[in-house]
């Protein structure tokens, strides 16, 4: 007598953020607390800004994969609640910084604070913040942690100079892409994750595994951020749709279409990204083009890989309610649409 052997289904994790929420809203009071205080001075235009941008609603994932980390390797000290303050500021700095850089007139749905504060208090507050981050860092005592986030901030630094000097440019590789991406968003990502592990007195294979959770994350982040930009609106992203087009920015699903566009297809491409196609019906004619050579499918797909890879760092820890969050939040990093 033989019998079939009928496999049970599989269950597959649900891609949702608010297990990583819940599993940190305890320690982000603690954080928003070192963030309130820290950001005060007695100049009150330094306040008013950074409270400008910091209360506009981001979901302060990096510092919560602070908070996570320290769950799934069983800290319970309180040393991270400072330092994932300080990763906040260092990427509230950026922020203040990029938005001058790149000009934009949104962020999280409000206007930019340059275009309200101006540039020079803008770039002049990100500096602010920068040195608060350090004093926290400082703080905490720890030579390692120091040399994590020190690090990070130069990678970044060096990341959006490597974009600058690659926007406009049609040439510019898949390769390279993700070299910019690695470094202006992945570092962060990855340094939140490990300092995590360095301030629990973890292994060297428990501080690596956390740092490519991160860092894999951070990747797939950037990568459904470009697709969203030919594949949302303002409303849902808060920022304005197309800022990527305009800007000439080599993301990835331009640099797909191109690559897998005609002669015709590729001569729009190149005068578009040099800045002379850049109206609202040049927009949507390069939407239709990305569409066509599912540019935005394929950059979610790869998306995809990325946040499986992070996903995948995580197996060396015990199965808990923290890994059960932090894969969620993986895989609502590639489902989202905001």
């Amino acid at each position: 007598m033989t019998a079939d052997v009928v496999p049970l289904p599989r269950k597959e994790p649900e891609a949702s953020i608010e297990p990583m929420l819940a599993l940190t809203a305890p320690g982000m009071n603690q954080v928003n607390q070192v963030i309130l205080d820290r950001m005060q001075s007695e100049v009150p235009l330094i306040p008013a800004l950074a409270g400008h941008l910091i209360s506009g609603g981001g979901k302060r994932l990096r510092p919560m994969l602070t908070l996570a980390g320290a769950e799934v390797v069983g800290y319970n000290g309180a040393r991270h609640y400072k330092l994932a303050a300080a990763v906040e500021f260092i990427h509230t700095a950026t922020l203040l910084h990029d938005d001058v850089v790149d000009g934009s007139d949104l962020r999280r749905g409000k206007a930019a604070a340059n275009i309200i504060f101006g540039n020079p208090a803008t770039v002049l507050v990100g500096d602010f913040l920068f040195s608060r981050a350090f004093e926290l860092m400082v703080e905490d005592g720890s030579l390692k942690v120091l040399k994590i986030l020190s690090s990070a901030s130069a990678i970044i630094a060096e990341g959006e100079v490597d974009q600058l000097t690659a926007q406009r440019k049609i040439d510019t590789s898949e390769q390279r892409y993700l070299h910019i991406i690695r470094a202006k968003t992945a570092a962060l990502f990855a340094a939140a994750s490990r300092i995590a592990a360095v301030v629990a007195e973890c292994s060297e294979e428990q501080e690596q595994a956390l740092d490519e959770y991160g860092r894999n994350l951070g990747v797939a982040f950037q990568l459904v951020d470009d697709a969203l930009d030919y594949d949302s609106n303002a409303a849902t992203m808060g920022k304005d749709r197309g800022d990527d087009f305009r800007e000439g920015k080599m993301t990835l699903p331009v640099i797909l279409a191109y690559a897998r566009g005609d002669e015709e297809e590729r001569t729009f491409w190149k005068a578009a990204i040099a800045g002379h196609r850049t109206s609202d019906e040049d927009l949507d004619h390069a939407i239709r083009l990305i569409d066509r050579h599912n540019a935005v499918a394929d950059t979610r797909a790869r998306a995809r890989h990325f946040a499986q890879r992070a996903i995948d760092a995580l197996s060396i820890f015990p199965d808990s309610r923290a890994r059960q969050a932090m894969t969620q939040a993986a895989l609502f990093a590639v489902a989202r649409g905001y």
